[in-house]
């Protein structure tokens, strides 16, 4: 007669145990164990509706150890981070931190989702910061198109003419006088997210 439970091989309860362990490293990962499966989280979410994977979904594919099938959602770049989510947990998950420690994940492993150029937007803003110690707006939007949409670059040039024209950016950029303590803090930043 069969056993009605096997065993579980050595090598996946090797692999859970690491996965355990690599959940603990995230914000009360080992809350997440606790969730009820509510939907609270996702019911609450404002932005829910454009997200691929719902962050219910999300905290189900987390204790599941399908961590990639997350890390290529658009989810955790469309967090809007209002902690609607965290605040109204009955179990008190934090789930916009554990988005938050997703997405440093997959950044740095470079996974970005198609179609989401998010990213390049924020290389551009702090690149930005660090060369002037202030955004100058028409470098930003020239990189930002240019990385994402080299067509629309040609097409948007008229609305950047009449904004220079009206005052509203700067042909040329301008440098705070304290850039330094702006790259100090960047590089800071940078070190403590092991960029």
């Amino acid at each position: 007669m069969p056993k009605p439970f096997e065993p579980v091989p050595k090598r996946e309860a090797e692999l859970r145990a690491a996965f355990w362990d690599q959940v603990r490293s995230f914000p009360d990962g080992q809350k997440i164990k606790e969730c009820l499966q509510c939907g609270t989280c996702t019911g609450t979410c404002p932005v829910s509706y454009t997200m691929d994977i719902t962050p219910r979904e999300t905290v189900a594919l987390f204790r599941a150890g399908l961590i990639e099938e997350i890390l290529h959602s658009r989810t955790i770049w469309i967090c809007a981070s209002c902690y609607s989510c965290t605040v109204r947990c009955p179990v008190g998950i934090r789930v916009t931190d554990t988005l938050y420690a997703l997405k440093r994940l997959a950044m740095s492993k470079k996974i970005y989702p198609d179609n989401y150029p998010v990213h390049a937007l924020s290389k551009a803003f702090i690149a930005n910061l660090y060369k002037y110690g202030r955004n100058f707006e028409l470098g930003l939007g020239a990189t930002y198109l240019l990385k994402t949409a080299p067509l629309k670059a040609i097409s948007s040039a008229g609305f950047g003419m009449a904004m220079m024209s009206r005052g509203r950016m700067s042909l040329i950029p301008h440098s705070i006088k304290k850039v330094n303590e702006v790259r100090a803090i960047i590089d800071r930043a940078n070190q403590l997210e092991g960029v």
